[in-house]
């Protein structure tokens, strides 16, 4: 499969013109995937602009792409998003990088109750970066032509209005409902939001308060997933029942 990379306004690029790779694309293309002239690569701009093309010429501040071939592919419908609590060292950061992987289409920080990493405004203006960042690398990894969304920091009442929208399905080990058994009619197209807490679990009044809001509690199996672990199984179990996989 050919090494892809991504290149923001380049979605209007059309077969017969060039794109130019810059900076630490360029750089990443180069020097540590190490493309050559004459090697066809895709590019993409994260927007479901999927381009095919042959490296022109080649160097570590700038990589040169005629294009040979145009995609244009559709956004999934319905969107998945991963609420992620907050969590210490990088397990929320592997949960971030594990659900792009996996295909989710938008990814929200959450400061729950039992958090134990706290973001205050500058932490959280750098956290969204950091997960974005994240999120790019990882969309790059899979081919994905489009860049999931990361959101800004949300509270619990933002989660509890988002239930009035979407299928708001929160992820409690102590739930009677496996995921595997929700309805997930897909028809009329809500956003499927799957809401992961921290490692000390989802407060009693936080699971009341979404409940409250039209949230339906689920489990994964019979055993506790680590933070890091149940967005991304869940993911993958809205995927096969979807039948996107």
């Amino acid at each position: 499969m050919p090494l892809h990379f991504l290149l923001e306004g380049s979605g209007t690029a059309r077969p017969g013109e060039a794109v130019t790779l810059q900076g630490p694309e360029a750089h990443h293309a180069a020097v540590v995937r190490r493309v050559r002239a004459g090697e066809e690569v895709t590019v993409g701009d994260g927007r479901g602009a999927w381009l095919t093309g042959t490296c022109e010429a080649v160097s570590p501040k700038e990589v040169v792409v005629r294009i040979t071939g145009r995609d244009q592919i559709p956004a999934a419908v319905p969107r998945l998003v991963l609420v992620q609590a907050l969590a210490k060292g990088d397990r929320d950061e592997l949960a971030v990088q594990a659900a792009t992987e996996l295909g989710v289409d938008e990814i929200v920080p959450w400061q729950a109750a039992r958090s134990v990493s706290r973001w205050d405004a500058a932490k959280a203006a750098k956290g969204t970066a950091r997960w974005a960042s994240i999120a790019r690398e990882a969309a790059k990894q899979a081919h994905r032509a489009w860049l999931p969304d990361v959101a800004g920091l949300a509270t619990t009442s933002d989660l509890a209005r988002r239930a009035a929208a979407s299928t708001l399905l929160v992820l409690e080990p102590t739930a009677t409902q496996p995921l595997s058994g929700a309805s997930l009619d897909d028809a009329d197209g809500r956003d499927i939001v799957l809401v992961v807490g921290p490692e000390g679990g989802i407060a009693p009044d936080e699971l009341d308060r979404l409940g409250a809001a039209g949230a339906t509690l689920v489990r994964l199996g019979d055993t506790v997933l680590r933070t890091s672990t149940a967005g991304p199984a869940a993911i993958a179990v809205v995927s096969a029942t979807l039948g996107r996989w």
